[in-house]
């Protein structure tokens, strides 16, 4: 079974534009507001879906993701 990245996008955040999920390899992508795009690897689904139901995506990404998971940036 072939699964779709899914993508969402950051409306109103000062910091993130958009953010790419990869449920088979757990990937997620995130495009910056300054076009820098990075892949974090290993991110377990429900990381990604509280980031995309946070009040503050950027403070969620700071506290949660950044520093926690390996990246890459592309």
């Amino acid at each position: 079974m072939t699964v779709v990245a899914e993508t969402f996008v950051f409306r109103g955040s000062s910091n993130l534009a958009e953010a790419s999920y990869d449920p088979e390899v757990e990937n997620l992508d995130i495009t910056f507001q300054s076009g820098d795009r990075y892949t974090y690897f290993n991110v377990p689904a429900a990381v990604y879906r509280s980031l995309t139901l946070a009040p503050s995506a950027g403070q969620y990404f700071h506290r949660q993701i950044k520093g926690v998971y390996s990246y890459e940036q592309q």
